[in-house]
């Protein structure tokens, strides 16, 4: 038998059972409507892409301010919850499964993306760096430095909560399987687990146990809202893009992993960005349901990282991107598109939906299939993030 053969072997994630070991990670791609409203071009992104074990989505927008770039989907009205049916409806007429991604980007969001009547939101009135690295290539956000948000108040915590927790109950009833809240990146539930951007002395600021709060109050809110195996999280632990930074990662988030077992959540998926401590394998022992690792992965380094058990399933952002076929390519041992970063936020089908699966396309050009994809690797550009 293959050594790659453990890639393809069923796992039981949340409410469903995944028909493999490989996830799509979620990726920013910015092809919504304006309004946040998903696209006839997304949901053929998304079906093409229907042989992942699971498919994560882009960020999803729980709240009008929560939006951080043009283009970003949402799923806080009934319009956009009807596009979403349509998206998985597709991935399941394709025998897939899809988690939709639950992003608020609290104080990297921008004045002009946010509704009139509403402000910028943080954890703390704290500033991001604005020579901070940004998204530079293509990016639809506005070129400027972010402002100081608004620090929600403890009552106005709540109210964000709740729109977590309608956000997951809009997800179920557009037909997804899962929901991952994004508390990864520098976005909103990091800047209340990081030291530098949780100054408050309230319930939700201080000790570990305070700064976790609100990511676990959003479990809970959500969980009750659906079902316990339809809520996963996704972590960076002592990541430090957006600016963010915390004294103690390793502190932290083995309190974060310890606690989300406790909560049975269908799985957490966990970056290792450059960390000089092995994230993998600090938190495994203290997360008992299926740990997903992401980026920079290889098709040998995740068959031996799911051979040894140090993880149950690996996501792959870049390598799906441009790969819609990729189980069959790596069960084949077949070469990979390289993706072109200069249409990763673009609005169009050209670096999208025009990928070639492996019969359609020339070999030309095609990477080994064993080859690893770095964060924003491409043939044609300059590096950029991905979420």
């Amino acid at each position: 038998m293959s050594k790659f053969e453990v890639l393809f072997q069923p796992l039981k994630v949340g409410d469903i059972t995944a028909r493999n070991r490989m996830a799509m990670a979620p990726c920013t791609r910015q092809r919504a409507h304006v309004d946040g409203t998903p696209t006839a071009l997304m949901v053929k992104y998304y079906r093409q892409r229907a042989s992942a074990g699971i498919l994560i989505t882009e960020g999803l927008s729980p709240s009008p301010n929560g939006i951080g770039y043009f283009c970003m989907p949402g799923l806080f009205t009934d319009d956009h919850q009807a596009a979403w049916r349509c998206v998985t409806d597709a991935v399941h007429r394709e025998g897939g499964a899809i988690f939709g991604q639950i992003m608020h980007v609290g104080r990297l969001a921008d004045p002009l993306l946010v509704p009139r009547g509403l402000r910028v939101v943080g954890a703390s009135a704290v500033q991001p760096d604005p020579t901070a690295r940004q998204y530079t290539v293509n990016c639809p956000r506005p070129k400027r430095a972010y402002g100081v948000p608004h620090a929600l108040t403890t009552q106005e915590v709540g109210v964000v909560v709740a729109e977590y927790a309608e956000c997951a109950r809009r997800a179920k009833a557009a037909g997804f399987d899962g929901v991952e809240i994004h508390g990864a990146s520098g976005y909103l539930p990091m800047q209340f687990l990081s030291t530098n951007t949780n100054l408050r002395d309230d319930r939700y600021g201080g000790d570990i146990a305070n700064r976790a709060r609100f990511l676990l109050e959003c479990v809970e809110a959500m969980q009750a809202a659906t079902t316990a195996g339809f809520v996963a999280v996704k972590v960076s632990p002592g990541w430090t893009f957006h600016n963010v930074f915390d004294d103690d990662p390793i502190a932290t988030y083995s309190y974060v992993a310890a606690a989300l077992s406790e909560r049975g959540v269908a799985f957490l998926e966990v970056g290792n960005y450059g960390q000089p401590w092995d994230v993998h394998a600090t938190l495994r022992p203290l997360f008992k349901g299926p740990m997903i690792g992401v980026a920079g992965f290889s098709r040998p380094t995740a068959a031996d990282a799911i051979a040894k058990g140090h993880l149950e399933m690996v996501a792959f952002g870049q390598a799906f991107m441009a790969n819609p076929d990729l189980p069959e390519r790596f069960r084949n041992g077949l070469g990979l598109n390289p993706p072109d970063v200069n249409t990763y936020y673009t609005q169009g089908a050209e670096g999208y939906t025009d990928y070639p699966v492996y019969e359609d396309g020339s070999p030309e050009g095609l990477l080994p299939v064993d080859a690893a994809f770095t964060m924003g690797s491409s043939r044609k550009s300059e590096p950029v993030p991905v979420d």
